[in-house]
């Protein structure tokens, strides 16, 4: 009997703790769910700005493109990476459409202030010396308003060192640095208007320093038709309120980009 007993007591103990385990396994998975699907949708996997009939694969090339075998170097964060399009952004549109070849440094989360290794000063010196860019096109990074780094001011030489510490710095030395090395035209590109008064001085701040160096800025943040979308369009456009979809890329600013280059490297 004390046998029976104690396998009946062993019995019931084996089968409470599994039914724990069972509980504990099922949070488990319903947090790994809920997290992947946080993610999932952070990233636009979810969104229909990114089915396929938004994809390169369903994008036809422009056979009298005048970009046609240009070579093009686009310098920014995860709006240039394609961060809420799982990967493709403007610059590989542009390499379809438009049969470029798309240098794409792009690292997400990154700034034009050289304060981290990865910053745009640091990527752009470690681009091949050796290549003969027809431009370059650099992002004005959302990543320095959002770290509220400082804004710095236009330097009146051409013949210093510029403090890459500072948004105007590294802007600068973006500038110089692709002027020197490649003697190509600097294309700056902003984002679309979004809540943020960093970015705003950023942006005009910009302007100062196109009066300086003659760039050329593609400016989706005072841009009247890019900004006046409808709330249906946003949704399919934007995985948030900077990251475009693939859709976003493709239908709303391609064409800004295209109109812009082909007028720059006519």
């Amino acid at each position: 009997m004390n046998l029976i007993y104690n396998f009946s007591i062993t019995k019931g103990k084996v089968v409470i703790k599994m039914k724990k385990f069972k509980i504990i396994l099922s949070i488990f998975l319903i947090l790994v769910i809920a997290a992947g699907g946080y993610v999932g949708n952070m990233l636009g996997v979810f969104n229909e700005g990114n089915y396929g009939e938004y994809s390169l694969k369903n994008t036809e090339a422009i056979s009298d493109s005048p970009l046609n075998g240009k070579t093009i170097i686009f310098l920014g964060s995860s709006v240039t990476a394609g961060y809420g399009s799982l990967g493709v952004s403007f610059a590989d549109f542009l390499e379809k459409t438009d049969c470029i070849t798309a240098i794409k440094e792009a690292v997400s989360g990154t700034t034009l202030v050289d304060c981290y290794r990865n910053s745009y000063v640091h990527r752009i010196q470690a681009i091949d010396k050796n290549i003969k860019p027809d431009a370059v096109v650099c992002q004005l990074s959302t990543n320095d308003a959002t770290k509220n780094m400082p804004l710095g001011v236009v330097e009146e030489s051409f013949d210093v060192q510029y403090q890459s510490y500072t948004v105007a710095g590294a802007i600068e030395f973006i500038i110089s640095y692709a002027k020197e090395t490649w003697d190509c035209p600097v294309i700056f590109y902003t984002q679309s208007k979004y809540d943020s008064e960093h970015y705003a001085k950023m942006v005009e701040l910009l302007y100062e320093i196109q009066k300086k160096w003659d760039i050329t800025i593609i400016d989706f943040w005072n841009d009247a038709e890019i900004n006046s979308i409808t709330e249906e369009q946003r949704n399919l456009y934007l995985v948030d309120h900077i990251h475009p979809t693939k859709a976003g890329y493709k239908e709303w600013w391609l064409p800004k980009f295209q109109e812009c280059l082909y007028e720059v490297l006519k």
